[in-house]
């Protein structure tokens, strides 16, 4: 029996998604994969993936095999980082980002999506605050593209950035930060990295904790 690779790859994606939400029957999944390239999904399609060695069925419940996981964490992967392309530094509408990283998911090559991913920073989460999985690209920092975005830590002192995208650990650090006017958006220069990291953001200069610091996602505002 054989899938349609797109149906697949949605179906995969979907048992991935859900078990981040701690469901695993077949019935949610089945409720929560997007209908376009993946028309009328039962839970037979299910019994397909497994013939393929993607899935494993056990009455309702659907896991991912080791070769199902591979391939979920790539679609996943893809789709996350066409969300950071269009929405932070396309500045898209979050309608208009959903669509096109449903197509991107499924058209990046590898070698497309981890110079995505270079470009971007590497990026540990999505818009949404979900896990991007890392890739090659993530490990070795063997950049061949300057990334447009970069860690508040590797920016140059007296240099300038635009926050783009925080990724805090803990909520409550967000609100904080916003309290303080720390936001995508805002402008920053970094005048100090040591022993904290110290910030202008408009008139207010502000003291980072490193690991806060490190949190922080700019792109370099050129000439300033």
């Amino acid at each position: 029996m054989t899938m349609q690779p797109r149906k697949a790859e949605e179906l995969l994606e979907t048992v991935y998604t859900e078990r981040e939400e701690g469901r695993d029957d077949a019935e949610s999944i089945l409720a929560h994969v997007a209908g376009e390239h993946a028309p009328d999904p039962t839970a037979a399609d299910f019994r397909v993936l497994e013939s393929q060695g993607l899935t494993r069925v056990e009455g309702v419940r659907v896991a991912l095999t080791e070769e199902g996981e591979r391939r979920a964490r790539a679609v996943i992967r893809r789709h996350r980082l066409a969300e950071r392309l269009f929405r932070d530094l396309l500045d898209l509408s979050e309608r208009v980002t959903e669509s096109h990283a449903c197509e991107f998911e499924h058209i990046l090559s590898a070698e497309a999506t981890d110079s995505v991913c270079t470009l971007l920073g590497h990026p540990p989460t999505c818009p949404h605050g979900k896990p991007i999985p890392p890739g090659p690209c993530c490990g070795t920092y063997q950049k061949t593209v300057r990334p447009l975005v970069t860690g508040l830590r590797s920016l140059e002192l007296g240099a300038t950035g635009r926050i783009v995208f925080i990724a805090p650990r803990f909520h409550d650090r967000m609100d904080r930060l916003a309290a303080l006017g720390v936001v995508p958006g805002s402008d920053i220069r970094l005048h100090q990295r040591a022993p904290s990291f110290v910030i202008e953001v408009g008139e207010t200069t502000i003291a980072l904790d490193p690991d806060i610091a490190g949190e922080i996602y700019v792109k370099r505002v050129e000439g300033r």
